[in-house]
């Protein structure tokens, strides 16, 4: 039991370091090549951020434990805005400024419904679903990199340059990036060892350990990224590592999850996981549009802290549910 709790904490540790420097050595990578602020933004550290949840969930699914890949992935999704954006918000209230992260809100809403849907038809989390998520994926990526890519002026854009601004040799990028691979994928299996392992030991089950501990684990480079961005006043990135990383995790990882391992999905997930998921997406679709006239939407303090109070609640919930399971 020890050392499946040793395996989880240091597996989550290097897993955020080892995130961390693959996205920085991409986006360095991808800079010296030539590509645009506005494609480094989506494409490398939008798909950087949700590795860990990919790799974690594709290694999971492969070593037969799907529960605790789609517990990632959900869990992820619903840390990311509940928790991530409710510590952000009340920090520094969350501005939405960017006309591209505007034009993704309602993208993600809709993704998320039309993935439920996928999932309350027949219960089930087969390939044919995973094939339809992973369309929707390259579709709504090829979309997205249009959209912002007419959109030169584009706060987000603007907002990844000056993250960029320091420039970094072609050699030390690549180390990074092939570095950062290496250990994540490693730190990956060691979570995922340690948390079946714990979750065998405890009697509960891996969709559980996948929806609390190891989407905390995988979400705390969004964690960090988003707090580092809100002190630097750039409120679109600290929004954009979300909806980014929540778009991806609803399409990608849960596609992949369902082409290695198709699963009929726990009663959980149809009941209490995918309809708070719903509800938050859509919290966050209300309080990012902004409805009460023209300017920018706000996620504020109040707001932030609701969101806190709903992830704390939600997580009550799951201790409960794992309790009575054992029991």
């Amino acid at each position: 039991m020890i050392t499946a709790f040793c395996a989880l904490i240091i597996g989550i540790v290097l897993l955020v370091l080892s995130a961390d420097k693959f996205v920085e050595g991409a986006a360095a990578a991808a800079k010296q090549l030539g590509w645009p602020p506005m494609l480094i933004g989506m494409l490398i550290i939008g798909f950087g951020s949700s590795a860990p949840e990919m790799v974690i969930s594709g290694l999971s699914a492969w070593g037969g434990n799907p529960g605790l890949a789609l517990g990632n992935a959900f869990g992820s999704n619903i840390t990311n805005i509940a928790l991530i954006l409710g510590v952000t918000a009340v920090i520094s209230p969350i501005a939405v400024e960017s006309t591209v992260l505007r034009r993704e809100l309602p993208l993600l809403m809709l993704v998320t419904i039309v993935s439920a849907g996928l999932f309350y038809v027949d219960g089930e989390l087969d390939r044919f679903d995973a094939l339809a998520l992973i369309v929707i994926f390259i579709v709504m990526m090829a979309w997205t990199i249009y959209a912002g890519m007419r959109n030169k002026g584009d706060q987000f854009a603007e907002v990844v340059e000056l993250e960029l601004e320091a420039p970094m040799p072609m050699r030390k990028a690549l180390t990074w990036l092939v570095l950062g691979l290496i250990v994540l994928v490693l730190s990956s299996r060691m979570l995922v060892w340690g948390g079946v392992e714990i979750a065998t030991a405890f009697g509960i089950s891996d969709l559980i350990i996948g929806l609390t501990i190891v989407a905390i684990g995988t979400s705390l480079p969004e964690l960090a990224s988003s707090i580092a961005a809100v002190r630097k006043n750039e409120h679109d990135l600290a929004l954009g590592n979300v909806i980014g990383s929540n778009l991806f995790n609803t399409s990608i990882v849960v596609g992949i999850t369902g082409l290695i391992a198709p699963t009929t999905l726990e009663a959980g997930i149809l009941a209490r996981d995918i309809p708070v998921l719903i509800i938050l997406t859509a919290a966050l679709f209300i309080m990012g549009y902004g409805f009460k006239g023209p300017g920018t939407g706000k996620i504020n303090r109040l707001e932030g802290l609701l969101l806190l109070f709903a992830y704390a609640a939600y997580n009550v919930s799951l201790v409960f549910t794992a309790v009575i399971t054992k029991n």
